[in-house]
């Protein structure tokens, strides 16, 4: 598969996912999102108690999976399907770089630097894609008094990023420390968007270009608070 420019990766991941939302119900196309992704979070601390990467897992919803398989099943050449997820899964990396990985991280009210993702792999499981990846902080950093706060969402709110639920609520797994001491604990806070947001996010139709920002006011807000 010949690798794409940044252009057509962004228009192919687009068109992917717009795909995905036509092969759904009319009533349910006619609204933003038009997919979604069920993420669980790792917080990764070192020996020190320092949180030094977030490891991501992040499952694309049914429609979009059948979509970007049947895309890659498609595409010609000689390439395994697992040869064309790692190949599929550097231009995801390579799309979502410029975009911070769609991760905002806080410690108190200081932004958080992130560095460049070099680890991640996507699969298929269950006939749904997975992309995972490792996104490094630029400086570990140890966690005192303030809590570590981060979000995980498409600007454009074209995808609703949430994070795994058991049907009652996240999943035990949906956010996890690793390498933490038991003095660190953590919660995941739904949304609470204004319903001035939720109206303008109900007028999109499949066709609009929402508002740079729009989905931040639908992010849930994972958080992180160790005791000094």
């Amino acid at each position: 598969m010949e690798r794409m420019t940044a252009r057509k990766r962004s228009v192919w991941w687009r068109r992917l996912v717009l795909g995905a939302a036509l092969s759904m119900l009319p009533g349910l196309a006619l609204a933003h999102p038009h997919g979604w992704i069920d993420m669980s979070m790792r917080v990764i601390i070192d020996d020190d108690g320092r949180v030094e990467a977030l490891h991501q897992r992040w499952r694309m919803d049914p429609f979009y999976s059948l979509v970007l398989l049947e895309e890659l099943g498609r595409a010609q050449g000689e390439e395994s399907l697992e040869q064309r997820l790692d190949l599929l899964g550097m231009e995801i990396r390579d799309t979502l770089a410029p975009q911070g990985y769609f991760t905002e991280l806080h410690h108190g009210e200081a932004a958080v630097g992130l560095g460049e993702v070099r680890e991640y792999t996507v699969m298929e499981r269950d006939g749904r894609v997975e992309f995972i990846f490792l996104l490094p902080l630029e400086t570990p950093l140890l966690l005192e008094n303030e809590p570590l706060v981060y979000r995980v969402f498409d600007p454009t709110y074209y995808i609703e990023i949430l994070h795994e639920e058991n049907g009652e609520g996240p999943s035990d797994d949906a956010l996890v420390l690793t390498g933490a001491e038991s003095r660190c604990s953590t919660r995941i806070l739904p949304a609470d968007p204004d319903p001035a947001k939720i109206a303008q996010a109900a007028r999109l139709d499949i066709t609009d270009e929402a508002p740079d920002g729009l989905g931040r006011y639908f992010a849930e807000t994972g958080e992180i608070q160790c005791d000094a």
